[in-house]
């Protein structure tokens, strides 16, 4: 089937004529004697909705069916035929009313028309008359349909009372629509870096005069879109271009943490499969499709790196799971290969389907939606995390974060702060359009005045409750990394190496690149280790940081400019993963991966001479403290000596206090002060 345009068909053509006050009217002369040519209009009309109505293409049916409607809205079969367009398309809340005139004038209609009425009135958040009428189904089902259906009603008044209950305990949000991100048209599926600085999402929005629909939806082709975060507000959307998007299908499934790294969904003939991205520069890689054990013969949908972009978990409906979609996990070996798939199991997975995975950059909390669980209808949002080498039991985010329709594919900033996702609401511009919720902090309890406390004999006291301005929720364990890596003399952006470090383990947890075209970078830092950071390029010398990041901490944000110095005599850097014991000059075993990394400078550049000097704060005697540095020097070049590198390259100098860096007066300035530095001699 080729593609089509879309027109400008949805504005009527009829004027109403006929009200029956209540009562079925059926499209016959009798009933429209005086209308017969634009009765014969409306019956042209209904006939092409119902032949898209009987292939299930809903949304082309609804134009049809709108347009016999606007002729006679009294029938009871076209009202039912109308709910259950939108029931099945993306505007379902819009259904209840047009159901229930259809029961009201025929309650006989459709025997669906009980099941249908619940599910909208499930929708609508009636929550009781959505139960009494899935009960109604129930008992009028026969024996075999029972056996079959049963199960789903009795889940579907589960989620009704679940609905009941978390719509009492509002979760404390804001919900906003990104009204500068949105369109008339479906906006799904935003996905943000760890600082929030970009989204991409998903759009059907039409672009140029030449847009084709999907024959098989009726609506534009899925295109990716970018976002930038300026000064507090997402920049109007641009789409990206070509290999990024094509002719057919093109959606989001995720960003890395440092924007690097683009995950996007192919349709592929209908099996549906994970391509893969990378940012050089400003210009994107041209997608290449994911190998196994990620694209199966089956539907893949969703996936999301962990912080160091060594694991992957993703969204598959290969067989072997526990029903429908599953979440599996895989990681990256040291060759760079995907280890085999393992389901994460009936913790997280359900017999039900799961789908819109995103893995916090904290490494351990993963948000997902499921058609399980305790879900008020559809899908919700849920999160668990994974501690003590199991997954917690999911936790639902609440309403109004969940609703009864489908809440899927979001998103959530390092800090925590805000979420992101789409829904259709009535606020909309049209379809489904991208939301920002922002998590508020604790409400205050209630408080009685003292004129409350006089009277509370003679009447009960009235209280107001007070409610907090949005704040960062500080539950996030989670420190940020991020900055410009620059050549220290041209200012010029520099494309670098960033390993990332466990100083304790000594072992490179992860790699990552900066810009080429911007020397951006960022790192995600989960609480609870001793972190090396090492940034390394071509003709320079290497630039170390260490973070130690306690398990109390909470959420924070450092920005780190870092300026490369090159190979030449002269040049020196400070080793800043260089440790020792406490007034000693022992080499603690979290200095290995430094001086693993200083080695292989040493090895590379087979001529270099350097000094390695040892300096100390101003504690202490002159004399003390010129000691302890000299030994602290000598100590890393019996290191190197040990690792084979010649002593005629080497030389050691301790510096005491007399060349600090920085001010002496305070903790922070003498704890930079204690340092190991190394100079180059010659090359």
């Amino acid at each position: 089937m080729g593609r089509m345009r879309r027109s400008c068909s949805w504005l009527p053509v009829f004027i109403f004529y006929y009200s029956s006050f209540g009562q079925n009217v059926e499209f016959s002369k009798d009933n429209f004697k005086d209308q017969k040519k634009l009765l014969k209009e409306a019956l042209t009309e209904l006939k092409t909705g119902d032949g898209y109505f009987e292939e299930e293409r809903y949304l082309f049916a609804l134009e049809h069916y709108q347009k016999a409607n606007n002729f006679n809205q009294d029938n009871a079969h076209l009202n039912f035929k109308l709910g259950k367009c939108y029931l099945y398309t993306v505007q379902r809340s819009k259904s209840l009313p047009y159901l229930e005139k259809a029961y009201r004038l025929d309650p006989a209609v459709d025997r669906d028309i009980t099941y249908l009425l619940a599910q909208s009135y499930h929708l609508n958040l009636n929550w009781d008359k959505a139960i009494e009428m899935y009960i109604s189904y129930k008992e009028n089902l026969t024996p075999s349909e029972y056996q079959k259906s049963a199960i789903i009603i009795d889940k579907k008044i589960k989620e009704c009372n679940t609905g009941k209950e978390l719509s009492k305990k509002r979760v404390r949000v804001f919900v906003d629509n990104n009204t500068e991100l949105n369109s008339p048209y479906p906006e799904y599926g935003p996905w943000i870096n760890a600082d929030e600085s970009v989204m991409y999402f998903t759009s059907r929005r039409q672009y140029g005069e030449e847009a084709m629909l999907d024959p098989v939806s009726g609506e534009y082709y899925e295109d990716i879109y970018i976002s930038t975060m300026v000064n507090g507000k997402w920049t109007t959307p641009k789409r990206l271009p070509p290999p990024m998007n094509s002719e057919g299908h093109d959606a989001t499934v995720c960003i890395s943490n440092d924007g690097q790294t683009l995950l996007i969904y192919k349709d592929d003939a209908g099996d549906g499969n994970i391509y893969i991205c990378r940012l050089k520069g400003n210009v994107w890689s041209k997608p290449k499709k994911m190998d196994k054990p990620v694209n199966s013969p089956a539907h893949e949908s969703s996936a999301t790196f962990s912080y160091d972009d060594k694991t992957l978990y993703f969204v598959s409906a290969r067989e072997g799971g526990l029903g429908g979609r599953d979440i599996y996990v895989t990681r990256q070996n040291h060759k760079g290969k995907w280890d085999d798939a393992r389901n994460l199991g009936p913790a997280v997975n359900t017999p039900y389907d799961e789908e819109g995975i995103f893995i916090h950059p904290d490494g351990k909390t993963l948000y997902f939606s499921s058609r399980g669980h305790n879900t008020m209808g559809g899908y919700d949002i849920f999160k668990t995390v994974f501690e003590n080498g199991s997954w917690s039991k999911p936790e639902n985010l609440g309403f109004p974060v969940n609703t009864p329709d489908d809440d899927v594919f979001f998103s959530i900033s390092a800090s925590g702060k805000h979420g992101y996702y789409a829904s259709f609401k009535p606020d909309g511009l049209g379809d489904k359009d991208i939301y920002m919720i922002t998590f508020l902090g604790p409400e205050k309890q209630p408080m009685l005045s003292s004129e409350d406390n006089l009277i509370a004999s003679v009447a009960e006291p009235v209280t107001e409750r007070a409610i907090e301005p949005a704040v960062e929720i500080q539950r996030v364990s989670l420190t940020l990394l991020k900055g410009i890596i620059r050549d220290a003399i041209t200012r010029i952006a520099v494309e670098a190496d960033i390993e990332l470090a466990d100083n304790i383990k000594k072992e490179v947890i992860a790699s990552f690149k900066s810009n080429s075209s911007t020397g951006k970078y960022l790192v995600s830092l989960p609480a609870g280790k001793n972190y090396g950071i090492a940034v390394n390029a071509e003709g320079y010398l290497f630039h170390s940081e260490n973070f130690d990041i306690p398990l109390s901490q909470g959420y924070s944000e450092v920005t780190k400019d870092i300026e490369l110095k090159k190979v030449e005599v002269g040049s020196k850097i400070i080793l800043k993963n260089i440790f020792f014991d406490f007034d000693k000059a022992t080499l603690r075993p979290e200095s290995t991966v430094e001086l693993e990394r200083l080695l292989a400078l040493l090895t590379e550049v087979a001529s270099m001479k350097i000094e390695i000097s040892g300096h100390t704060d101003n504690k202490g005697s002159d004399d003390y403290n010129q000691k302890l540095s000299e030994s602290r020097a000598k100590s890393v070049v019996d290191y190197l000596i040990g690792k084979g590198i010649s002593t005629d390259r080497l030389t050691f100098k301790g510096y005491g206090e007399v060349a600090p860096i920085a001010a002496n007066d305070n903790e922070e300035g003498r704890q930079m002060n204690r340092r190991t530095e190394f100079k180059i001699i010659s090359k």
